[in-house]
């Protein structure tokens, strides 16, 4: 939880960096048409996790027009870029500012002029708008180190466009890559359809949920549909254990913990009157409790045994690509808090009592480091269509919010 003494510190730094903060809503009000008209462009043109080519190139050379020195890592995809304000070196602790830029594999059913024009691929999870925000906040900072040279705190900003988050391997490749030795905070942005436009959902502490893939495999014996006799059949043992776990994993935490299984696809057989000899499963288990989540994978296999023994197949259980909890630390949350009442007023500020149950590799990076990540209302009315949905879309007035935001916060952080 945050103290009255966490936000007085970094209310008082506000003080020191107000004419700063004139300065920012200035230039984003200048702006915003272009960084919508930018956004946009991001939209029209998706590329999955790890293929991003051209929106590396696109982001890179956005951020080389500011004047701020950026490479794309050898992997081909993602950007990095320092800026340096006063004082501050290349030897200086950073603070890092993190943006997604990968899209989703679905399709865009929007009647909009900007919908996506590549088949399959749409920006149905807001990394556009994310995209758009940090290099706005790049364009923004860079102004005021040019024309307030003697305002600004020394600090070097670090900008990090990740690939790949979808799949989570992105902040994996930043990590090896080096690209966080150095940073000694770390802040980012998701949307977020449940609230409006102009509001902002903060939460200190546990922010997302741990999650885990699961790959459950039956193998028996097939043979013709007319003579299940004679078989072992995975089709009736897959159904009898997605019963089985959707109906007791529920009961086998404490009910006030947090915690999700979901099947997200069967496989198995290839004709109507043929039994296979196997049947895949895969799906994710979702928590935001350590002890309930082995409690969780130990049910899971000893579910999956059971229908085993049961049915004569065998069951073998996987757990791949485990990702863990966001904690957002209170330096950090905190400032973004500050900044967040400025910009859009005490009663625009949600402070989250839940976490969500989505998963996030901005988690990955608080292994390193010290950060928060904020959740930034993007509805233009409620019910609005929820992230991954086909008609995904924001109502753009979000992005300067965003960007106020989060010029502010990375100075507030760079005055500690």
């Amino acid at each position: 939880m945050t103290t009255d003494r966490d936000l007085q510190l970094h209310s008082q730094d506000a003080e020191a960096v107000r004419p700063l903060e004139t300065a920012i809503d200035a230039f984003a009000s200048e702006h915003q048409a272009a960084w919508t008209a930018y956004r946009r462009e991001r939209h029209c043109s998706p590329e999955a996790s790890g293929e991003e080519t051209e929106t590396s190139h696109s982001v890179c050379e956005r951020l080389k027009s500011f004047g701020i020195p950026a490479f794309i890592p050898d992997r081909g995809v993602g950007v990095v870029g320092d800026l340096l304000f006063g004082d501050a070196t290349a030897e200086t602790p950073a603070i890092a500012i993190r943006a997604d830029i990968d899209a989703l594999r679905m399709t865009d059913r929007k009647e909009v002029g900007y919908a996506s024009i590549k088949e399959g691929l749409a920006h149905t999870c807001g990394h556009d708008v994310h995209t758009t925000i940090v290099l706005a906040v790049a364009e923004v900072l860079t102004h005021l180190g040019q024309s307030r040279s003697t305002d600004v705190p020394s600090a070097r900003i670090r900008f990090l466009f990740q690939a790949a988050e979808e799949t989570c391997d992105g902040a994996t490749w930043m990590i090896k890559d080096g690209l966080l030795t150095g940073v000694r905070s770390i802040i980012g942005v998701h949307v977020e359809p449940n609230l409006l436009a102009g509001q902002i959902g903060l939460r200190y502490g546990v922010f997302t949920a741990q999650v885990d893939e699961v790959y459950i495999t039956i193998t028996g014996r097939g043979g013709h549909g007319a003579r299940p006799h004679s078989t072992t059949d995975p089709i009736h043992a897959a159904a009898m254990l997605t019963s089985n776990l959707y109906q007791m994993l529920p009961r086998t935490t404490d009910v006030r913990d947090a915690s999700v299984f979901t099947i997200g696809r069967i496989n198995g057989g290839c004709a109507s009157n043929v039994i296979p000899d196997e049947v895949s499963i895969a799906g994710t288990l979702r928590t935001t409790d350590v002890t309930g989540r082995a409690q969780l994978m130990q049910r899971i296999n000893d579910i999956s045994q059971s229908i085993a023994i049961v049915t004569g197949n065998t069951v073998d259980v996987e757990f791949r690509h485990p990702l863990g909890s966001v904690i957002n630390s209170v330096n950090e949350t905190s400032a973004i808090e500050v900044a967040a009442r400025q910009v859009v007023a005490d009663r625009n500020v949600v402070l989250l009592d839940r976490p969500s149950m989505g998963g996030e590799d901005f988690a990955m990076y608080l292994d390193h480091c010290t950060g928060s990540q904020m959740r930034l209302g993007c509805a233009g009315s409620q019910p609005w269509p929820h992230l991954h949905s086909p008609v995904f879309d924001i109502d753009e007035s979000a992005i300067a919010f965003g960007v106020r935001i989060l010029a502010r916060a990375a100075l507030l952080l760079a005055k500690k």
